[in-house]
């Protein structure tokens, strides 16, 4: 299967290459455990090869100066890109609607920064949670499609939320919603001073497969162990 390359080494190495052309990708963590950064650095990729990029930013998380850390040349490549912010759970729907639109430019990636903030609000101020369920439902369910009849990779971001049953784990926003169309989905822990990747579901990697990774201000890199200190605080940060 086709891969595009996700921008690190590190990633690329959990991901036998690179995320899947054909599929939904889901990247879940807590706030700044490198989830946007991700995101970056394969729309870079993407960009570097002369595709474009569309990009639907619901939490503000992009920044032109962070891209250009990661690549330099990133301001000449913004022609490359195509924004929606969204600032509501409808404007998403309309956003994602729009999206069948456009995929006669040359599109190479699509992302979703992130694809439940919105309806986590929704759900918080609802009473009857079927239709809300059911519009994630289809906004999923066109990006699936998209994804396998276009053969344009969809990189999706997810909060989480605290597990009341085990104080140290995490629960992904959308739950069963989202894996039931996600064929790979990686969760991020944040630590003192490195992240965690860590494979929870994939079509052709076994579960469980985890790579520690450190972000710098112009790659996302592996962990160097060598500097690892009796310090060093190895639980993840939850917040």
């Amino acid at each position: 299967m086709e891969k595009l390359t996700s921008g690190s080494e590190a990633i690329d190495n959990l991901l036998n290459g690179g995320y899947d052309k054909t599929i939904i990708t889901v990247i879940y963590g807590p706030s700044s455990s490198g989830k946007t950064c991700l995101c970056l650095l394969a729309a870079i990729e993407t960009v570097k090869n002369n595709k474009k990029v569309i990009f639907v930013d619901t939490e503000g998380g992009f920044s032109v100066e962070r891209a250009q850390q990661l690549y330099s040349d990133f301001p000449y490549k913004l022609d490359n890109f195509i924004f929606f912010k969204p600032t509501s759970f409808q404007q998403q729907k309309i956003a994602l609607q729009s999206i069948s639109l456009l995929l006669s430019q040359n599109i190479g990636l699509i992302i979703i920064d992130s694809i439940a903030m919105f309806y986590r609000l929704e759900i918080g101020l609802a009473q009857d949670y079927s239709e809300i369920n059911r519009e994630l439902t289809q906004q999923l369910i066109s990006l699936l499609k998209i994804a396998r009849e276009k053969e344009i990779p969809i990189l999706i971001t997810n909060q989480v939320y605290a597990d009341f049953e085990n104080r140290n784990e995490v629960k992904m926003v959308g739950g069963d919603l989202i894996k039931y169309t996600s064929k790979c989905i990686i969760e991020l822990k944040k630590f003192s001073h490195f992240r965690k990747a860590i494979i929870k579901k994939h079509l052709a990697i076994e579960e469980g497969k985890n790579i520690d990774f450190i972000i710098k201000s112009d790659k996302i890199d592996f962990k160097d162990y060598s500097v690892l200190s009796e310090n060093d605080d190895l639980k993840p940060k939850i917040l």
